[in-house]
Parts: structure tokens; C-alpha cells; sequence
């Protein structure tokens, strides 16, 4: 077969297979407002239990249009969170909220976040989003906010030993457009992140003027936004904060982990935003002692994002599940076809049609996890794929994940794989962060299976 890159294959059924390199790339989330990638769009909600994304959708425009509420998203790193929340993001837009996304991962450290940090982050994206729809503030209190944390941490970087690291300038000041929020905050928050010294002594500035920087973002900045779009007729302000669910699960020195720290100990200071906001939460916390505390001082229940079911519970392939993550793959493909003719060309990826199904299979559900196996495969050789370089990228991921498991946590894992429960924030850290168990839900609700690629290691 004669590969082409053609990126307008219309009726012409020949594999653009640059194009197909490109979007199975498992590092590439889908923006769905752009219409090329619209066509890799899978909805998996009838294989995992409901559209979940819908309910947080529904909570804003149908149940409190015009009260701020703050929601909680999580699920596994992988399972198609960031996609399905832009998923929210366009349905949102589409009618006439104005809808600030963003990964939190772009402003902070993983290992290192605290409160205010994300309320600066919040800040600094809403106020870029703000600027670029042409609607500009004044927020004159976060101004003098601001000036006082850029003269601190210049003082600091003066009394450095690494002279030659330069200053913050003036405060938030571009030449064109004058005073901007957004590139203050970007600065301060720019030059805290390599540092954890200027880090450090930024939080000491900020952390006893925490209620401040609440009110001055309130005040000067989400009511104001507020009352600015509905001029315009936009329905209201929303915010949706992806990747805080990638925060690392490391202690506190008072000795409380980071998700208990963060959205537990000062989830009411997160929740005190003045629009509505949908943060992602680590998947540890629904399995923590302190769920109830969570979910009090959000007073909502987190939404979580299961797998793709592809077995049922008795380990039967589920057909509608791996129907749907073979169409995610073959959209790649031929996304110019109506999904029931791309069945017809799957020879032209794989040499065989089973294999196809292996992969889907072999993965338990993971959509990235499947990405990555494809394009790992891809990475080898051509298609039509061949057999025995799907069999060496599933044994080399294997190996690499039983590689790390000891005997007792086989122990764990074999149990799981009768009782199809895991309890306790042990066992999820144990089994779930590590990617040996995926957690599924159905009509009967949620249970929990080994991940697939462990299975001949029994």
C-alpha cells in the first residue's frame, strides 16, 4: 500500500498516515473548537455509566444559572478528564457563557501548591481571558496587592548570591495596553516557580493576606467580569481549572498530604469564588478518611470519570465499549468516514482485524494508555501493524509495570480480582495511583478490575 500524506482524503480511502502519526499522538488533548479535531471525538458515556460532564454542565445552567457553585472532577491520570472538560467547555460556550479553561500545571509547581497559588492562578487566567475578549478592569486594590509582592521578592533576588538574576520591573506594566493583571501576576508567579527560596517568601507575603486577595478578586475582578459580559449578553462567568488532580501526594510539614491540605483543610477558601468554578481533585481523596469533610465543604459529591468498560464483571468482553475505542482509533484514521465504513478499513492499520481488538482489550479501558500502545506501534513500523510488534509493545509495558510489584501487593492485586473492590486510602495508593487496578461503573455501580496487562502474571 502507497501512504500518502493527504490531509483531504474526502472519498479517497488511502491512509494519510502522517496525519494519523500526528493524531495518535497520546500527549495531544483534543480542542474541540477546532472542527478537524472534533472528528476524533469519542463519546464514551454510554460505556461508563453516564455523562458525568453533563451533570456539572446541568448544575450550571439549569440548577443555579445565576448562584456561583463550585464543583470537583476527578478519575485516573489518563482516563480522558482534561477531554472531556473542554467537551463542558464548548457546550458552555456554545451557549454564551464565557468560559475560562486552563491547566493549573502551566502556573504551578505539582509538588509543591498552596492556596494562594491557585487563587493567583485563577486570577492571572481570567484576567488574560478578560483582556483578549477586549473587556478591561481597573482592579486598583490588586495593583497595590501586587506591588508590595514584586518589591518583596526584588529585595530578595537583590540580596541573592545569583546577582545576575533579573528583577520584576514595574508592576504589571506593558507599554501598549498600560496596567495588565495578567502579565503582574504572570511575572510574580513566573519567577516564584523556578525558585522555591523566592517561593517561599512570597507565600509568607501572601498567606496572612489570603482573605484580601479573595476580596480583591471578587471585588475588582469576577463581579465586575460578571456584569461586563452580561453587557455584551454572555450568560456569566465560568472557570474551569484542569490538573490539579496531578498535584503530588507528598506531606505537608504539618504532616497532612497536599489533596487534603489543598481541598480539604482550605477547600473554603477555593470555594468562596464569585463565579462558577469546576476544579480537578487528585483520585486519592475519594478513598481518604476525610472525604466527608470534602464533600462538606464543597457541599457537592465529586464527579468521577471511570474507565471505558471493555469486560463485563464476570470477564466477558463488553462489545459496546471496545466497539467505541476501536471507532477513537479509527476516527484517527479516516476521520472523514462515517464511523460504520471505517470498519471496513481496519486491514489498513492492522494486518489483522483481531488485533485491533487486543489493543483495545489489552489496555482495561485507559484511553491514553491505548493511545500510547499505538503510537508506540507506530513508532516501529508501518502499518498494516503486524502481530509481533503489537506482542513486543504489550510485553514491554508489561514488564515495566509488574517490574515494580512486590509480593504483597500481588497479594492485594489477586484480591481485588476475586472481590472487585479496593477500600482504604492504602490500598488506592497502593493500587490505583500505580496503575494495577482501573475502577469502572455500570448500572449495578462502581467495581474494579486488574489492569489487563498483568493478567498472565498471575
Amino acid at each position: 500500500m502507497r501512504l500518502k500524506d493527504d490531509t483531504n482524503i474526502g472519498n479517497n480511502m488511502t491512509l494519510a498516515l502522517a496525519r494519523f502519526y500526528r493524531a495518535s499522538n497520546p500527549g495531544k488533548t483534543l480542542h474541540l473548537d477546532d472542527e478537524q479535531e472534533r472528528k476524533y471525538y469519542i463519546d464514551f458515556s454510554p460505556v461508563r455509566g453516564g455523562r458525568v460532564t453533563r451533570e456539572l454542565e446541568r448544575t450550571i445552567t439549569l440548577l443555579s444559572p445565576d448562584e456561583p457553585t463550585t464543583q470537583l472532577f476527578t478519575g485516573h491520570i489518563g482516563c480522558g478528564k482534561s477531554t472531556e472538560l473542554l467537551w463542558l467547555s464548548h457546550e458552555l460556550e456554545r451557549q454564551d457563557f464565557h468560559v475560562v479553561y486552563f491547566e493549573s500545571s502551566q502556573d504551578l509547581v505539582m509538588a509543591d501548591v498552596d492556596v494562594t497559588d491557585v487563587l493567583l492562578s485563577v486570577a492571572r487566567q481570567v484576567s488574560d481571558s478578560l483582556e483578549a475578549a477586549n473587556i478591561i478592569l481597573e482592579p486598583t486594590g490588586f495593583k497595590a496587592l501586587l506591588a508590595g509582592a514584586i518589591k518583596l521578592l526584588n529585595t530578595e533576588i537583590e540580596l541573592s548570591a545569583q546577582a545576575n538574576v533579573p528583577g520584576l520591573g514595574e508592576v504589571g506594566f506593558d507599554h501598549k495596553k498600560g496596567f495588565s493583571l495578567g502579565l503582574g501576576i504572570g511575572k510574580l508567579t513566573a519567577k516564584a516557580k523556578n525558585s522555591p527560596e523566592l517561593r517561599s517568601q512570597l507565600r509568607q507575603y501572601l498567606e496572612p493576606r489570603t482573605d484580601t486577595i479573595l476580596q480583591a478578586i471578587n471585588k475588582e475582578l469576577l463581579e465586575p467580569a460578571q456584569q461586563a459580559l452580561k453587557a455584551i449578553g454572555k450568560q456569566g462567568l465560568i472557570v474551569i481549572v484542569d490538573n490539579l488532580d496531578r498535584i503530588d501526594n507528598t506531606s505537608k510539614m504539618s504532616g497532612r498530604t497536599q489533596p487534603e491540605y489543598l481541598f480539604v483543610d482550605r477547600g473554603e477558601q477555593l470555594k468562596q469564588l464569585h463565579c462558577h468554578v469546576v476544579y480537578t481533585i487528585p483520585l486519592v481523596l475519594m478513598f481518604s478518611n476525610d472525604w466527608s469533610r470534602l464533600t462538606n465543604r464543597f457541599g457537592v459529591d465529586p464527579k468521577v470519570l471511570p474507565m471505558v468498560q471493555v469486560r463485563h464483571r464476570d470477564g466477558r468482553a463488553y462489545e459496546p465499549g471496545v466497539a467505541l475505542l476501536r471507532q477513537m482509533i479509527l476516527a484517527r484514521a479516516f476521520p472523514d468516514l462515517p464511523p460504520e465504513q471505517r470498519l471496513d478499513h481496519i486491514t489498513e492499520i492492522f494486518a489483522e482485524p483481531e488485533l485491533l481488538d487486543r489493543l483495545c482489550l489489552v489496555n482495561g479501558g485507559h484511553v491514553r494508555r491505548t493511545l500510547m500502545m499505538l503510537y508506540s506501534c507506530l513508532q516501529r513500523e508501518d502499518p498494516p501493524l503486524s502481530k509481533a510488534g503489537l506482542d513486543t509493545v504489550i510485553r514491554v509495558q508489561r514488564d515495566k509495570l509488574a517490574q515494580a510489584i512486590t509480593q504483597e501487593e500481588w497479594v492485594l492485586i489477586r484480591e481485588v480480582q476475586k472481590t472487585r473492590l479496593v477500600s482504604g486510602e492504602n490500598q488506592h495508593k497502593t493500587l490505583l495511583r500505580s496503575m494495577f487496578v482501573f475502577e469502572y461503573h455500570d448500572d449495578q455501580g462502581r467495581w474494579f478490575d486488574v489492569n489487563p496487562l498483568l493478567a498472565d502474571e498471575y
